[in-house]
């Protein structure tokens, strides 16, 4: 008999397939938003003219504009967007961007309701030994419009970095979750190749951790399988042809069901644990730690999961194949990196990385039980 427990979060509204600019003045009005502080990509701001048209057609509504926040979104980009929103008068936060800006305003929201104005007092919002501690609800929230695909805008948990420990530390509130998120398929044209397509490997690490965990259940897996199924599908059709804004729009959607089981509370495991540590400590963009790492966790899970596995390898149109297998085809076919060495960590950083990720929230949650630090050697071993 299955047993469980599923939370609803507060995300509002997803809405697909509409021009960002107009979307975001209607869920302006629909909200009774007055003054919108974006949290923008520097490269859509400088290079296009996405984020002009979208100031424009929010006019007067337009309190302010931060376009500064780095990959793994650094504490201290945090606080210089927090000083910058209160300074505004903000009562909405608008992202449009990547996960590290999604990130960055979630974490936001809560330095604005808790009075955080410096680095160190983000200390005092983030989770400690997996619990996140009391704090008031944020009340500026905020509306996303994701220009990649890893699926941020759909949690409400955030990874800030704490640079001087070399550390991404997790921040989470229920009410941190976008109120509502804008899918735009036209917008996310201009993301570079690399980065629309390794952050589809993110979803798709969301989808098989999730089918493959011991905590799914027949909710979680109705999302996961077909978000898998849609990613399977779209992404090698975005890397034939980069303009086709329905292979992307399909990868976003495959994206926003690659987040449900992680909504409905199901666990991921150790790609998303050693992810964590490979980004904060070796700054290796968040989709890459996916490339190189899930298909090796899913070799040494094999062992406890293998009919769960088996939904993976289906799913993704290979029935009867090992998970392992199809993911590692699938993610060379993209022409994204497979080993460790590709992206600059070697094997004299595998016990500071495996001692770092034992502390991470995902690595108790693995399938195949993780007994210490010499266990994940082993899964690193195989990515090398």
């Amino acid at each position: 008999m299955h047993q469980g427990r599923v939370v609803f979060g507060a995300i509002e509204e997803v809405v697909f397939g509409h021009p960002a600019a107009g979307a975001i003045v209607a869920q302006m009005d629909r909200l009774g938003a007055r003054r919108a502080f974006l949290m923008v990509s520097g490269t859509l701001n400088r290079q296009t003219d996405e984020i002009g048209k979208i100031t424009q057609a929010l006019g007067s509504r337009c309190a302010g504009l931060f376009d500064a926040m780095p990959a793994h979104t650094p504490r201290e980009a945090v606080i210089a967007a927090t000083n910058a929103a209160r300074e505004a008068a903000a009562d909405l936060i608008v992202t449009v961007g990547g996960g590290s800006i999604t990130d960055g305003a979630k974490a936001v929201q809560l330095c604005l309701a808790n009075g955080i104005d410096t680095i160190d007092g983000i200390d005092r919002i983030r989770v400690h030994k997996g619990v996140a501690p009391e704090m008031i609800a944020p009340t500026v929230r905020q509306v996303s419009v994701p220009t990649t695909i890893a699926g941020g805008e759909f949690s409400a948990i955030a990874g800030v970095t704490d640079r001087s420990a070399h550390v991404k530390q997790m921040l989470r509130h229920p009410l941190s979750v976008p109120r509502a998120t804008i899918l735009d398929p036209a917008i996310t044209v201009h993301t570079p190749e690399w980065l629309f397509l390794s952050t589809g490997i993110r979803a798709v690490d969301h989808c098989v951790e999730a089918i493959c965990s011991r905590e799914t259940h027949p909710y979680a897996d109705a999302q996961s399988v077909k978000g898998l199924a849609m990613l399977a599908d779209a992404l090698p059709r975005v890397k034939a042809d980069p303009a086709d804004l329905d292979a992307r729009m399909d990868a976003q959607i495959g994206t926003w069901l690659s987040m449900g089981a992680l909504s409905a509370g199901v666990p991921m495991g150790a790609s998303h644990g050693i992810g964590y540590v490979l980004g904060a400590g070796f700054d290796v963009p968040h989709g890459y730690t996916s490339c190189v790492m899930l298909p090796a966790v899913m070799r040494w899970n094999a062992r406890d999961n293998a009919e769960r596995q088996m939904i993976v390898a289906a799913a993704m149109g290979y029935p009867g194949h090992a998970a392992a297998d199809v993911l590692d085809a699938f993610i060379r076919a993209l022409g994204m990196p497979r080993s460790l060495r590709e992206v600059h960590v070697a094997p004299e950083h595998f016990d500071d990385i495996a001692e770092q990720a034992m502390r991470t929230n995902w690595i108790p949650r693995n399938p195949r039980k993780i007994e210490g630090p010499a266990d994940l050697r082993e899964i690193l071993l195989l990515a090398a």
